[in-house]
């Protein structure tokens, strides 16, 4: 270990600020998980992604870049930062996360000595290195769905002395064999809590995930399981995201002709929906829609359904809806808005989710509050 990255461990650790987390912290080299390179976004297309490598900087570079509490994106689309030709277009598909929004996953998930974990995600191993610090490796079992991105996390975790138990799979299936866990940790976001997560955490164990859907509203979920099977709890004030499980994600979104179907004045103004609370809100009430937004137009569209939805400003003032399909999705959307601004405008955490074993719901204020059920 080197005297320069002994010292960054500690000034990251100092910036991170967490008693419990502190000495793994100092002690885990995230340059192992980092790797030889990472990826970076071009400042003009957002889709443009072009390798920086660490033989081509200078070592005390290399690891100052490594130990800034920056999220470094390791893979885009398949293609792992080392093993690129050069620029590589799409999105992110797995990333060595900012080191403090790793911990403060760690510390809401309420982990400590004598837990058994479940981690879902491995990626490049970081947070799996860390739980084995901190519990011991027979403590900690990690998945990952990508086998490419399971084998360097593999080669990196057994480089830093760690040798938990690591499975190549889907992660919403969780890991039979070695449950039950005291603790489940998300570190992807999931659309509805799996039913194998449900059946594989012991009574009185927690599971604390990142909630994504549809539309790009996120909430952070810390459900405690029950005696009876089912799980329930309130939202965090937290908010984080992490990528998402990728059986989770929306289905192509199809070219869509506005200005088709019913037409009506609407009760709210679209723009609402730049709001991350009342996009949560939304999406709640249509959990199969998607949106996009430009030019003054929100549209909402329903994939499986053909459902659609457009607003635009109107010239005298307001905004028109047009609705086509067998959903009315922006009727539903402003029921839903209405309550929440009924309640309040509430963040995310004035939610809960209750998940039993034909059910999952999102709850306003409390589990006999307004309710919205999502597409389990």
């Amino acid at each position: 270990m080197s005297d320069t990255a002994a010292k960054l461990r500690h000034t990251l650790a100092d910036t991170v600020g967490s008693a419990d987390w502190r000495e793994a912290l100092e002690k885990v080299p995230r340059e192992l998980f980092v790797g030889d390179a990472v990826f970076l976004r071009d400042a003009v297309r957002g889709d443009l992604w072009t390798a920086v490598r660490r033989a081509e900087m200078d070592e005390s570079d290399w690891l100052s870049l490594v130990y800034t509490d920056e999220t470094w994106v390791t893979q885009v689309d398949g293609v792992l930062a080392e093993d690129a030709s050069g620029a590589v277009t799409g999105s992110p598909s797995s990333s060595s996360t900012t080191p403090s929004l790793v911990v403060r996953m760690l510390e809401a998930a309420g982990i400590g000595k004598g837990d058994r974990v479940l981690e879902i995600g491995t990626g490049t191993g970081y947070s799996t290195a860390l739980m084995c610090r901190r519990l011991g490796s027979n403590a900690v079992t990690s998945i990952e769905y990508d086998p490419a991105v399971a084998e360097r996390a593999g080669k990196a975790i057994a480089a830093a002395g760690y040798a938990p138990t690591l499975v190549v799979g889907d992660g919403l299936h969780g890991h039979h064999d070695s449950a039950p866990y005291d603790r489940l940790i998300g570190t992807c976001s999931v659309r509805t809590i799996p039913p194998a997560w449900m059946g594989q955490v012991r009574a009185g164990g927690t599971i604390t995930t990142p909630m994504w859907g549809w539309m790009g509203g996120v909430a952070f979920a810390h459900l405690t399981h029950a005696d009876d099977g089912t799980a329930s709890g309130w939202l965090l004030k937290d908010d984080l995201y992490f990528m998402t499980a990728r059986l989770h994600l929306a289905p192509p979104r199809p070219p869509v002709t506005t200005g088709i179907g019913d037409a009506r004045e609407t009760r709210i103004d679209p723009a609402i929906l730049d709001e991350e609370a009342a996009l949560f809100v939304a999406q709640l009430a249509a959990p199969a829609a998607q949106r996009a937004s430009g030019d003054g137009t929100t549209i909402l569209l329903d994939v499986g359904t053909g459902s659609r939805a457009d607003t635009r400003p109107d010239p005298a003032g307001g905004w028109t809806v047009h609705q086509h399909g067998p959903l009315r999705l922006w009727d539903a959307v402003e029921d839903a808005i209405l309550t929440w601004q009924a309640a309040g405008s509430p963040h995310q955490s004035a939610f809960g989710l209750t998940v039993t074993g034909d059910r999952q719901y999102v709850w306003l204020g409390g589990p006999d509050g307004p309710s919205w059920d999502l597409p389990a």
